[in-house]
């Protein structure tokens, strides 16, 4: 939540600031990137809207509560990218080829973008230190943990942070390219690789949050964790099968075939089975547990 807000007030800002620049400037890349941070400004308030809705509980009609809708307003947010960041500048860069800009004076839109780079500097401090952290905790490289991470607010954020500081970059370029050259066709191509950039990050957002919506499975450290619990317990000989989809972020569904220490009565096996889901459960991040017995010629799962 922490993450979201600074990048929302952040966006704000920069997004303030690059509009009167493309106002003076008449820079295509300014324009670009002016779509660029009004579109991030308003993902993070579906951010904040998926993060608020996809925290609450469970309930009759929704028994694995509601964090399955955390992925349905992250995909609001990364269509609104699409359509007003990518589409928006590729459409004003193809404008501008057709309808080239006079020479002008970049200089406030230069300042504009250091100012700019240092203020998307700091949200995408926060998004990587969240992204080290939880790399360290499940030996990820943090590239690769926000990837394939579930939760899609820290990898939205990141994302786009890190596409804002290189359609700076981009920016700067084709700015500085026009001033050198005279020639606005370097302008107006800062604006079509931004749009580009931003469509790459918004289609990769769109699958990553369809796939959880579809049904994703544990990520391998998280899914070993699971299973060294579930062998841990005095109760459990061994475990035949185990399946951990994402109901949300960081929840999941949990269903086992488990061997029970013993040999039981039918009854009393029952009772164990059902004490052992209400004992999982107990976990935050397991919202729902079903323990099934597992037959003799199951070969057993291993860490």
């Amino acid at each position: 939540m922490v993450t979201v807000i600074i990048a929302f007030a952040m966006n704000v800002l920069v997004a303030i600031a690059k509009s009167v620049a493309a106002v003076l400037t008449g820079s295509a890349s300014m324009v670009a990137e002016s779509a660029h941070s009004w579109a991030d400004a308003g993902n993070e308030i579906f951010l904040l809207i998926a993060e608020r809705r996809g925290a609450r509980g469970r309930d009759r009609r929704h028994p694995f509560g509601y964090g399955r809708e955390t992925y349905i307003w992250s995909m609001f947010a990364a269509f609104g990218l699409f359509t007003v960041g990518a589409v928006v500048s590729v459409m004003h860069g193809i404008s501008a080829l057709q309808n080239p800009e006079p020479d002008t004076d970049y200089l406030i839109g230069y300042i504009v973008l250091a100012i700019s780079a240092c203020l998307e500097s700091v949200s995408f401090a926060q998004s990587i230190r969240q992204a080290n952290a939880g790399g360290e905790r499940f030996s990820m490289h943090p590239l690769r943990f926000v990837s394939r991470t579930s939760n899609t607010t820290l990898r939205a954020v990141f994302f786009e942070d890190a596409a804002a500081l290189i359609g700076l970059a981009i920016a700067a370029v084709g700015m500085a390219l026009h001033e050198i050259t005279g020639s606005a066709v370097y302008d107006a191509a800062g604006s079509i690789l931004v749009g580009v950039l931003l469509g790459v990050i918004a289609i990769f957002l769109i699958k990553r949050n369809s796939q959880f919506l579809v049904g994703q499975t544990a990520m391998a450290p998280m899914r070993t964790a699971i299973l060294r619990g579930l062998l841990e317990h005095p109760d459990i000989d061994r475990v035949t099968y185990l399946h951990a989809e994402y109901v949300g972020p960081s929840r999941f569904y949990l269903v086992a075939a488990v061997d029970i220490v013993g040999d039981l009565a039918e009854h009393d096996l029952a009772e164990r089975l059902r004490g052992l889901e209400a004992e999982i459960e107990r976990n935050d991040n397991i919202v729902e547990a079903v323990l099934t017995l597992s037959t003799k010629d199951e070969p057993s799962l291993s860490l």
